[in-house]
C-alpha cells in the first residue's frame, strides 16, 4: 500500500520505518527541510535503538522515502496518517490542536481520489469529527474516510511495540476503510497482535484512558512507597506480591521518580480537560496529577535529609538525566525539576548521560556535564541513579572511589543495599 506519513517525529517516523519494513510504499513528510536532508543521509534526529538501521535499509530499498512536498505525497497515497505534535498549550492544560487542523486544511486542498485519513497523533475525543468537518468543506464524504488509529508505542521500545504489538485500535464505522485497514494491519495480527474496531471517538478515548491508567499505577506504587519508608517495609515486596495478581499485572508497579515524557504528563491533563468539556469530575486522575506534581519535593526532600540539610557546595552527581532510559528524551524529566532546585540550594552538579550533552541545563552556572561515569562521580558527595540506564546496573563503585568517599541515593532501586553497603559505601534508595 502506499502511505504518506505527516510528521517525523517520534510517532511518524517510527510507524512509518516500520510500515515500510513490511512491504508497504511509504513517504515521510515533514516541513523542517534540514531534518529531511538528514534522514535521507540515514541521520537520525532522536535517540531510538535499532530505528537508525531501519531507516537505512528501507531507503536503499527505495520502500522508503523522505519529502517536504506534502500535497504531491498526499496525492500520491492512499492512506494518510496524521503525526504531527498535541503538546499542552501554553497557559493550558488542554491540548494544542493547532498543527493537526492546518495539516487537515493542506489534505483537504490535496484530494484527489478516495483517501483514508487517520489521525495518528494522540487527541481529544471528537478531534476526527472536527477534521471530518474541515475535509467537508471543499469534498465530497465519499473521497475520504476520518479513522483513528492511535499509537502505543513506548520510548526505548518502539520498533519492538510496533511489530509486535499488545493490540491494533481501528476507530471507524466504515466497513470499507475498516477492510482497507485490517489488511494493512494482518501482518502483525497473524503474529498475535488483538484486532479491535470500534467507534472513532472511542479509539481515541482508548489512547487517553490507557495512559492516565499507567500514569496512575506509578503514582499509586511511589505513594505505597512513602508509607514503605515510614514502616520500615520494602516496596519491592510489596510490587511483587501485587503484581502476581492477574488482574494487577507487575509492570508499571515500580516505585523512584515523577512519571515524565513526551506522553503521561500531557495526556493525563488532556483527559481531565475533555472531561471538564463534558462536565464530568474525573477526581482520580486529578489526584494522579497532583501527586506526581509533587513527587519531585518528595525525593528533594530525602536528598536535604541525606546531606543533613547542608547542600551549598556539595557537589551532586545526576547518572542518567532523561525521564527514563533508551531515549534522549528530557520533556517533563524529574531532572528538570530537581536539578535547579538543588542549585538554588548552592549545590554543584554534574551528570552523565548516555546520550549526551542537555542543552536544558546550558542556562545554569554550575551545572556540568562529564562524557564518562567515571569523572561524573570523581570527587561527588552525592551519587544519585536518576535514570535506570544498563550502563549503570554494573558499577563497581569501590574501584572509582579514591579518598572521598561518596553517598549513594539509587531512586531507580537498581542496586542491592547490602552488596554496595559492603563496599564501605552509604546507600539510600526509594521505598525501603
Amino acid at each position: 500500500m502506499k502511505l504518506c506519513m505527516i510528521g517525523t517525529g517520534y510517532v511518524g517516523l517510527v510507524s512509518g520505518v516500520c510500515f515500510a519494513d513490511l512491504g508497504n510504499d511509504v513517504i515521510c513528510v515533514d516541513n523542517n527541510v534540514d531534518k529531511i536532508n538528514l534522514l535521507k543521509k540515514g541521520k537520525i534526529p532522536i535517540y531510538e535503538p535499532g530505528l537508525s538501521e531501519l531507516v537505512i535499509k528501507n531507503f536503499k530499498n527505495k520502500k522508503l522515502n523522505f519529502s517536504t512536498d506534502l500535497k504531491k505525497s498526499i496525492k500520491d497515497s492512499d492512506i494518510i496518517f496524521i503525526c504531527v505534535g498535541t503538546p499542552t498549550k501554553k497557559g493550558g492544560s488542554s491540548a494544542d490542536l493547532s498543527q493537526i487542523y492546518k495539516v487537515s486544511k493542506e489534505i483537504s486542498s490535496s484530494i484527489n481520489k478516495f483517501k483514508i485519513i487517520i489521525t495518528k497523533s494522540t487527541v481529544p475525543v471528537t478531534t476526527g469529527d472536527e477534521i471530518e468537518k474541515i475535509l467537508s468543506k471543499k469534498n465530497s464524504k465519499k473521497k475520504f474516510s476520518v479513522v483513528s488509529n492511535p499509537e502505543f508505542l513506548r520510548e526505548g521500545e518502539a520498533i519492538r511495540d510496533f511489530v509486535y504489538p499488545d493490540r491494533v485500535v481501528i476507530g471507524t464505522n466504515d466497513k470499507k476503510a475498516g477492510r482497507i485497514l485490517k489488511n494493512l494491519y494482518t501482518p502483525l495480527i497473524s503474529k498475535g497482535a488483538s484486532y479491535l474496531q470500534t467507534s472513532r471517538r472511542a479509539a481515541e478515548l482508548i489512547k487517553y484512558a490507557s495512559n492516565a491508567f499507567l500514569a496512575t499505577k506509578i503514582t499509586f506504587i511511589n505513594e505505597i512507597a512513602n508509607l514503605c519508608e515510614k514502616t520500615n517495609i520494602n516496596v519491592e515486596d510489596i510490587s511483587i506480591g501485587m503484581g502476581l495478581d492477574k488482574r494487577i499485572g507487575s509492570r508499571f508497579l515500580r516505585a523512584g521518580p515523577a512519571y515524565g515524557g513526551s506522553c503521561f504528563p500531557k495526556d493525563t491533563k488532556a483527559i481531565i480537560t475533555t472531561a471538564d468539556k463534558f462536565k464530568t469530575n474525573l477526581s482520580v486522575i486529578k489526584s494522579v496529577i497532583k501527586s506526581n506534581e509533587n513527587r519531585s519535593k518528595i525525593l528533594l526532600d530525602r536528598i536535604n535529609r541525606i546531606l543533613n540539610r547542608k547542600i551549598k557546595n556539595k557537589i551532586i552527581t545526576f547518572l542518567g538525566v532523561t525521564f527514563k532510559a533508551n531515549t534522549d528524551d528530557m520533556r517533563d524529566s524529574s531532572s528538570l525539576k530537581m536539578i535547579p532546585w538543588l542549585l538554588k540550594k548552592g549545590a554543584i552538579i554534574k551528570y552523565f548521560d548516555p546520550t549526551g550533552y542537555k542543552t536544558e541545563f546550558k542556562k545554569f552556572k554550575n551545572v556540568i556535564n562529564k562524557t564518562s561515569i567515571k569523572d561524573a562521580v570523581h570527587r561527588a558527595d552525592l551519587v544519585i541513579i536518576h535514570t535506570e540506564w544498563n550502563d549503570f546496573k554494573s558499577i563497581n563503585f569501590k574501584s572509582l572511589v579514591k579518598g572521598k568517599k561518596f553517598m549513594i541515593f539509587d531512586m531507580r532501586n537498581i542496586y542491592s543495599a547490602s552488596k554496595i553497603k559492603d563496599q564501605g559505601l552509604k546507600y539510600f534508595s526509594v521505598g525501603k
